[in-house]
């Protein structure tokens, strides 16, 4: 079973597509799946425009009575898709936006790479479609802001929303950790999701993709400014575990910092 986590806030223009679009993409694409969407307290007309779909669709639907944030929103959903698994081990799940900057079109590809093995598969994203000059700016260096907090081998953009999991990895970051596993939000809740899930995965995998900004159907909700603060703030409080070990993870234990993450190296991170 594939979950598809989808949080969303009036986003009513464009969620239904959305859904539409990756019915299509798993009649082509033949896997079990299922559709978990959580509306964080809308005040458009999100919840009737996701009404029918309910009836047409394999649709679970949460709703927050107010506004609990992005990272409330996204922790939510893959607790679902956790303990509605009965294999973990096999099963996935995908986190995409409600604003059409994720195309369905990239579904494929992160299956493919969980299928051949990868535990966690992170979209590496080219920006299109962006007229702020500033927030171009800000999405492209933004995961240079995180550097030395959250560093996974091989993953530059530590910010990317667009993610896939096999399911026993979020069970186990969700197992070993106290409270919330999300304690940041925004851009600096995914590269904390990121962190902490790379901690118990054997292999991290990343394709490219492309983020669309074009298709929203609303003002974006980025301001430069405030946001880069807030990453830059976020980047002095996340506190992520060592990574674990093999044997850790079937024993249990939490492992000791490998000297590579005690001690980053300065490198330059490649910008999405």
């Amino acid at each position: 079973m594939i979950y598809v986590c989808i949080p969303c806030y009036n986003e009513a223009p464009t969620v239904g597509l959305l859904l539409w679009k990756i019915r299509q993409v798993f009649s082509g694409f033949p896997r079990e799946y299922h559709l978990l969407l959580i509306d964080d307290g809308s005040t458009d007309a999100t919840a009737e425009v996701l009404e029918p779909y309910t009836r047409v669709l394999p649709l679970t639907m949460l709703r927050h009575e107010s506004r609990l944030g992005y990272a409330a929103s996204v922790e939510a959903l893959l607790r679902l898709a956790v303990q509605r698994t009965d294999r973990p081990k096999r099963d996935g799940a995908i986190l995409m936006h409600a604003d059409f900057a994720h195309s369905p079109s990239f579904i494929p590809d992160f299956l493919r790479r969980l299928e051949s093995g990868a535990d966690i598969v992170v979209a590496q994203s080219t920006v299109t479609g962006e007229s702020s000059r500033a927030r171009r700016l800000l999405r492209r260096f933004a995961p240079l802001l995180l550097r030395g907090r959250v560093r996974v081998p091989g993953v530059a953009d530590v910010v990317s929303g667009f993610l896939a999991f096999r399911l026993v990895v979020l069970k186990n970051a969700i197992r070993g950790q106290e409270g919330p596993l999300l304690t940041s939000d925004g851009w600096t809740a995914n590269a904390e999701l990121i962190g902490k899930t790379a901690r118990h995965a054997r292999r991290v995998d990343t394709i490219p993709a492309v983020e669309r900004h074009d298709l929203r159907q609303r003002p974006s909700r980025i301001e430069p400014w405030d946001t880069a603060l807030s990453v830059w703030q976020g980047r002095w409080k996340l506190r992520l575990p060592a990574r674990q070990t093999a044997e850790d993870r079937s024993s249990g234990h939490r492992a000791e910092p490998t000297a590579a993450e005690a001690e980053p190296e300065d490198e330059t991170v490649k910008s999405p």
